[in-house]
């Protein structure tokens, strides 16, 4: 019978790739040790397959589609990110049981065959996996587009996973990849709430799974955690457990953690520090539904991210690319400054709008270097 020989959870932050000077490089090398260690327990439990529950970033979904839940079920795992590709083999067995038996279990499971995956998972590939002949399972959970699927929901899913997993011979390592705390692209970005991190690490290395799988979507949401559902999934799968935290690096816009999780309760209770965690309860504050009169700018905003000569027209002329797309005039001046806050403010999806805006700026620095290095040639 098959068997789930570990589980796990890791950050997956994009400044791990790109290391940008604001960040602190002992934390991002904490993490990436972190990861290392993960790579390790692979090594001790030998699994035949690695599932991983992700996230995405508007990347490989888009308002034309949004999945709340996705099997990547192609011939391999295709990543990208900062430069780098990843092209993992599949375990396509494991992979089309899990589509097949996960819908006949109530989950009205979508699919792709192919699909250009984010640093969701790049991150693990790189780290976690480490070119580790381990094939993989990549599972799509939405965090970030409202409707969001509840933390118990997403238990319900991982339980339906492991009980597909004990009906079959592999042994299979889980993976949760996302959290903590980080609001990217919103007002909040430089404000983690470190507060809940602690709390909730706390509660789950005394096993005390229900404290984090009880929250709603909203309350995820206020304390910039949506990211956490795949970690929900990983909880359902493998039932009591509770969580050792290899890392949690507070850095200046996010809360990074690296975990494992061990079977039962631990020997000994951990110290709190915040017995009970207070929620404003106000409602999804931070990445709402985008309205239907922003799609043209949402998908201006998506398409820029996989087009490398739209990004160059619209650093060279945003008007006329404004026009192609059906922008309005406050539309396309929100456009100009290259900063995130200016297209949230008229509707722009705000990690949409980071996303597409950190890659907007990289060009420009390429145009502007390539510009100067050719003035001084002359």
């Amino acid at each position: 019978m098959g068997q789930i020989v570990a589980a796990m959870a890791s950050v997956h932050a994009p400044q791990l790739f790109t290391r940008p000077p604001e960040e602190d490089p002992k934390q991002l090398d904490a993490d990436v040790a972190a990861m290392g260690q993960l790579g390790k327990v692979l090594d001790e439990t030998k699994p035949d397959a690695l599932v991983i529950f992700g996230s995405d970033h508007l990347e490989t979904f888009f308002l034309q589609s949004v999945p709340t839940f996705a099997v990547i079920a192609g011939e391999r795992a295709t990543a990208a990110f900062a430069g780098r590709s990843y092209a993992p083999p599949i375990h396509q067995a494991l992979a089309e049981d899990l589509l097949d038996k996960l819908v006949r279990a109530g989950f009205d499971m979508a699919y792709s065959q192919e699909a250009l995956l984010g640093h969701s998972f790049a991150a693990p590939f790189e780290w976690v996996l480490g070119g580790r002949d381990i094939p993989v399972v990549p599972v799509f959970i939405n965090t970030y587009l409202p409707p969001l699927p509840s933390a118990r929901r997403c238990a319900a899913l991982g339980k339906a996973v492991g009980e597909i997993i004990a009906t079959r011979p592999e042994r299979v390592a889980l993976l949760a990849s996302g959290g903590m705390s980080h609001y990217p692209g919103t007002w909040r970005y430089y404000q983690p709430d470190y507060a809940f991190d602690q709390w909730c690490i706390e509660e789950l290395e005394n096993g005390n799974n229900d404290a984090f799988l009880n929250l709603t979507v909203e309350q995820l949401d206020e304390v910039g955690n949506t990211e956490m559902l795949p970690w929900a999934a990983v909880l359902g799968a493998i039932g009591e457990q509770h969580m050792e935290l290899l890392t949690y690096q507070p850095t200046s816009h996010h809360g990074h953690a690296v975990a494992r999780f061990h079977p039962g309760k631990p020997a000994a209770a951990k110290p709190r520090t915040i017995n009970q965690y207070q929620f404003r309860n106000e409602g999804y504050e931070f990445y709402k539904h985008p309205s239907l009169s922003s799609y043209k700018l949402n998908k201006l905003l998506y398409e820029s991210r996989h087009k490398p000569a739209l990004r160059q027209r619209m650093l060279q002329d945003i008007d006329a690319v404004g026009a192609d797309y059906g922008l309005n005039a406050e539309e396309i001046e929100a456009l100009r400054p290259l900063s995130p806050d200016p297209l949230v403010k008229v509707g722009a999806h705000p990690l949409g709008a980071l996303m597409a805006v950190h890659v907007l700026q990289a060009d420009r620095r390429k145009m502007q270097a390539a510009e100067k290095k050719e003035a001084a040639g002359q």
